[in-house]
């Protein structure tokens, strides 16, 4: 089985639609793919409406947190997308995009640089506006060439110049509110240190210890050595130890299926979710 258990789509800063999405997905000759769009769900019904037979779709989120001033995403799995906290906890997330969004395209145009809120915005279309479209925006502008180069001090990284911060879960909150709606949450690349700050591993291990299921160990954001490590500190914690693509489409390099899950990391993920069930692929044909 090839299982791909992070991906997203135009319900958050991806750029194929959730349609897309799956079917890609299928062409790319997965089993099994998680879509898990930044601290919303709106993509979940319209991915298995079009889920193409021998494809299994898991529902989940990527939900944004901040420990100790440092920014971490946690990756939740098979949880009541209708549970009232953790829906209310997204919502807060979720509406305080536009106005950050807002105020660091405020700050490019104080920088000289020829943004504009109506380039985002369309960038954007329907799904939650965040830095990867500003990041968009500052490519087609000649800015800088790639997404990654924008995610740097000197544009939009934590604490870069443009930066501004948002409403974030507290990550060890994003435990328990996952677990009471019946999911599974794995901590997402984190050691990703080309992103900026990373949490230390003693935090990890307090994560651990307050309900943390696993770590995302294999990632593109990791090179060889950082994944042996990340795969003996799960080992050392007692966590699950993931791989994933993180697919954005076109908005990222990384392709479907480029790093994988372990079916047995996958089925004991399956196994402690009580919120929610893989869905069986049906509604289309597999390319």
């Amino acid at each position: 089985m090839r299982i791909d258990l992070h991906t997203h789509s135009t319900a958050s800063d991806g750029t194929d639609t959730p349609a897309e999405l799956v079917r890609n997905a299928a062409a790319a000759g997965l089993d099994v793919v998680a879509l898990t769009d930044h601290d919303t769900t709106r993509g979940h019904a319209e991915a298995a409406a079009a889920l193409p037979e021998g494809l299994t779709l898991v529902t989940g989120a990527e939900l944004s947190c901040r420990i100790e001033g440092v920014s971490l995403h946690m990756l939740a799995y098979l949880f009541d997308p209708d549970e009232p906290e953790l829906l209310r906890e997204r919502e807060l997330v979720r509406d305080d995009r536009v106005p950050r969004a807002r105020a660091m395209v405020a700050k490019l145009r104080e920088l000289d640089v020829p943004i504009t809120w109506e380039q985002v915005a369309k960038i954007a279309g329907d799904g939650s506006v965040g830095r990867p479209h500003i990041a968009s925006a500052l490519v087609d502008l000649g800015v800088v060439e790639t997404v990654s180069d924008a995610f740097t001090p000197e544009w939009l990284a934590d604490g870069g110049r443009v930066f501004v911060a948002r409403h974030e879960l507290d990550p060890f909150e994003a435990i328990r509110l996952v677990k009471a709606a019946g999911g599974v949450t794995v901590f997402a690349h984190p050691l990703a240190v080309k992103r900026g700050e990373v949490v230390p591993e003693d935090a990890i291990a307090r994560l651990a210890a307050a309900g943390l299921d696993g770590i995302e160990a294999d990632h593109m954001d990791h090179d060889a050595a950082t994944r042996a490590r990340l795969h003996g500190l799960a080992a050392d914690l007692g966590l699950l130890a993931t791989g994933s693509s993180d697919y954005h489409g076109s908005r990222k390099t990384c392709r479907l299926g480029e790093y994988t899950t372990d079916p047995e990391i996958y089925g004991e993920i399956t196994r402690r979710a009580t919120g929610a069930f893989p869905v069986p692929g049906a509604g289309g044909p597999r390319p």
